[in-house]
């Protein structure tokens, strides 16, 4: 019968993985992982880890080798698993939902443009998600035919970033077919920012 590996945790590593299992913010295997290694420090073998946590063996093996090749950050971070490679990237899912339109349609949507791409409709909302796109509540824009058009767009977003000291930069709304109207709500105070 094979015996587990001795594993000698230092003073400094019993107290790190104490404090690990009291956090309240850490990664419940993380936790579990600290468990286990607090146990194999004690003297436990993996079968008798394993009974007590209610995990497998091999589970209890593997932690103790981990932490015995690396330590702590051994089994605070999780091997590189193998996976499928995406097909395609955010990027791409982007740039085709801001720069192109279905045919028959005046925007994406999450069905479409993943039937088009050949991927799920979830991975094209998550995307959408974390790029705060909303192609549905885009309002149609039209760029200037101005030839210094650029120019001048950087010179007014370069006010807004960074705006000259000691001067007051005010913008005026231009609306075209539209009366402007008197408020009807009185206005809200300056803030900062």
């Amino acid at each position: 019968m094979r015996t587990a590996k001795a594993i000698v945790v230092s003073e400094e590593q019993q107290a790190m993985l104490k404090r690990m299992l009291r956090s309240r913010t850490i990664d419940v295997r993380a936790a579990r992982r600290a468990r286990i290694v607090l146990l194999a420090g004690e003297g436990l073998g993996d079968r008798d880890i394993a009974r007590q946590l209610g995990i497998g063996r091999i589970q209890a093996a593997r932690w103790r080798g981990r932490f015995a090749a690396g330590g702590i950050e051994a089994i605070l971070a999780d091997l590189p698993r193998s996976g499928r490679k995406p097909r395609i990237d955010a990027a791409e899912i982007v740039r085709i939902t801001t720069q192109t339109k279905p045919q028959g349609a005046a925007h994406w949507s999450t069905r479409k443009l993943a039937a088009e791409l050949g991927i799920s409709d979830t991975t094209v909302l998550k995307v959408w998600k974390a790029n705060s796109l909303k192609p549905h509540l885009i309002e149609p824009f039209k760029v200037s035919r101005d030839p210094k058009f650029m120019e001048k767009l950087e010179d007014i977003v370069g006010l807004y970033i960074s705006p000259p000291q000691h001067a007051l930069v005010l913008c005026g709304g231009e609306k075209p077919r539209a009366q402007t109207l008197d408020r009807t709500q009185p206005g809200l105070p300056r803030k900062k920012g």
